[in-house]
């Protein structure tokens, strides 16, 4: 697409031809710095911020530190201000610039970029809202690791949300992404269960469902050992021999693990999660696990207690921290400590980011300390995104809180209440699917919509309820802009863009508060890049979808006479559902057409 607008001169870090606003605050920009010299155009766009209450964009003129009262500064903007194709209006208010942009140029130039890069992106793919910031670095995204035999449980739900949130951000902002699932599939529960499988397993259920068996014989082995303390005796000298390579121990753990990820596979199919590998605990290799200790020892930080290893991190208040067992077997410190480093060899990584819960701020810490201590350059690449707790999440019963069942219950809270509009139920194809769809859509959203440090209080009325800021509500929203075509057959297609006549749109307030939110969603995704927060995407999914809400009844289409006034409205309800389709799938949300 070629914008009809006037050309500007370019500021570093913008990009017009992907985010048109930008072009908007350069415009903005050079008005000032052409107003207020020595100020520079670069140092002037740094100024423009989006404005409050109606207001397009401010600028605060103190920040710029110019000698003057900001009264005087204010005055040589606006005394020679003649509106132009990109700024309508100039206020000034006490220490701010206020201005509003040219109404016909912005809806035009918003609705074009949204439809080029929509349907003739040079990728084939849809790119509006996507930039090339990272284009030629590497991140490996760890995220989700589930233990093996363990419930799937509502820490593991958080990280695997918001792992995927990241690994799509970090693709949009053309990343080259690495997915890891780090299942913990070692340690001395497999002694446990191996112990416990020789009473309660059964291979007929572990077929069946590999992940419930396992966590079942698990459970009733724990209770064996509450009254026999040789139980726990027996689990850890299998596991040692299990550590020792002992084959005979090995083969059965290999079928566990085998038939517990091909379940995963599943469960995370449904979620809409993919990894690019599933690693785990016993994978990593015993050749790092014994340099970190030799170095660390060198380093003087090695204390031994008792005949186990601990490492001394009192220095840097994180404490003492083992590394090994009085029995010498590992611990996941060490396993941590030894997979980072095989993962930058094999990987040679720019960043990889830990999505794992708060509660582990120490560990994190600490695992990250001893790598920088043990010299490596790239100990300062690696991050921890943290997030809070889940508080009540249970089912509606209050039982166990394996996810496949989380999801079976919303699926069919949903169902039941589809199955109340007839009508509606009877037009859709697969109510199964849409009722789970709406059901996930529903948990995520819940989990997504606020700081991700947060804890959170599950709620299933308020999560799966139609009404306010809910998953449900999203969908939709994006059900009915997608219903616009099928209602409006007389409409279609619509001609070329640039035969489009948007100039109604102009004087809708509807229309611009849509185009204006619409041409911020390229710095959406780019704020989310910096604070790692979904939380910013959610809350432009329902502004977006409040703002056309409030359209319906002004902005009709269905019954508009005029049928140029009728086209750039369904126009623009069309590039909505396509940016409130692509904020929904950087969210990890499979947008509806139908429910």
């Amino acid at each position: 697409m070629v914008s009809s607008l006037p050309s500007l001169p370019h500021v570093s870090g913008t990009d017009a031809s992907s985010c048109i606003l930008d072009a908007f605050r350069i415009a903005i920009a050079k008005r000032v710095s052409d107003a207020l010299p020595p100020l520079t155009l670069d140092q002037a766009y740094v100024g423009v911020d989006y404005g409050k209450k109606g207001v397009d964009f401010t600028v605060a003129l103190p920040r710029f530190r110019l000698p003057g009262k900001p009264d005087e500064l204010a005055a040589k903007v606006v005394s020679n201000f003649q509106p132009d194709d990109f700024v309508a209006s100039i206020t000034h208010d006490k220490q701010f610039l206020h201005f509003q942009l040219n109404n016909a140029s912005l809806i035009r130039e918003v609705l074009h970029q949204i439809h080029t890069l929509t349907y003739e992106s040079p990728t084939g793919k849809p790119s509006y809202g996507t930039n090339t910031s990272g284009a030629g670095k590497k991140v490996v995204i760890e995220f989700s690791s589930p233990n093996i035999a363990k419930s799937f449980h509502v820490g593991h739900l958080r990280s695997t949300i918001i792992g995927t949130f990241l690994v799509n951000l970090y693709k949009a902002c053309g990343w080259d992404v690495v997915s890891l699932n780090y299942l913990g599939d070692w340690g001395t529960q497999f002694g446990m269960i191996a112990v416990g499988f020789e009473k309660y397993g059964s291979q007929e259920e572990l077929q069946k469902d590999a992940i419930k068996h396992l966590y079942d014989v698990y459970v009733k082995v724990s209770r064996d050992a509450e009254s026999d303390p040789n139980v726990k005796v027996e689990a850890a000298q299998f596991f040692k021999r299990m550590e020792d390579g002992d084959e005979s121990a090995l083969v059965n753990w290999r079928v566990w693990r085998e038939l517990s990820v091909k379940k995963y596979v599943e469960e995370y199919d449904r979620l809409n999660v993919s990894f690019d590998r599933y690693t785990g605990e016993s994978e990593v290799g015993k050749e790092w696990q014994e340099k970190a200790l030799e170095q660390l020892d060198q380093l003087g930080l090695i204390t031994d207690v008792n005949g186990a290893k601990l490492v001394d991190l009192e220095k840097w208040k994180m404490g003492k921290a083992v590394l090994r067992k009085a029995d010498g077997t590992s611990i996941y410190l060490t396993r941590d400590i030894a997979g980072a480093i095989e993962r930058y060899e094999r990987y040679q990584f720019d960043k990889m980011i830990y999505v794992v819960a708060s509660q582990q701020d120490l560990h994190l810490a600490q695992f990250f300390k001893i790598l920088h201590l043990m010299g490596f350059p790239w100990a300062n690449r690696l991050e921890h995104v943290n997030y809070g707790l889940v508080l009540g999440m249970s089912t509606r019963k209050g039982t166990a809180v394996f996810l496949d069942q989380i999801i079976k219950e919303a699926s069919s809270v949903m169902h039941e209440q589809m199955k109340r509009n007839e009508a509606k139920y009877n037009a859709i194809e697969d109510p199964e699917m849409v009722s789970q769809e709406v059901g996930i859509t529903g948990i995520k959203i819940q989990d997504m919509a606020a700081k991700r440090i947060n804890n959170y209080t599950f709620n299933w009325d308020r999560m799966l309820s139609f009404e306010g800021d809910t998953g449900p509500y999203l969908q939709y929203a994006h059900v009915r802009l997608t219903s616009m075509e099928r209602k409006n057959p007389e409409l279609l297609p619509l001609p070329p863009p640039s035969q489009v006549d948007t100039s109604s749109l102009a004087d809708s307030s509807h229309a611009r508060d849509i185009a204006i939110l619409l041409g911020s969603y390229p710095d959406v995704v780019k704020t989310a890049m910096k604070t790692h927060e979904p939380s910013g995407v959610v809350t432009f999914a329902f502004r977006l979808s409040h703002a056309i809400s409030s359209a319906w009844e002004t902005l009709v289409v269905k019954g508009e006479q005029d049928l140029d006034k009728a086209r750039a409205r369904l126009w623009l309800y069309l590039c909505a559902r396509d940016v409130l389709g692509a904020a929904m799938r950087l969210l990890s949300i499979r947008p509806l057409e139908r429910m």
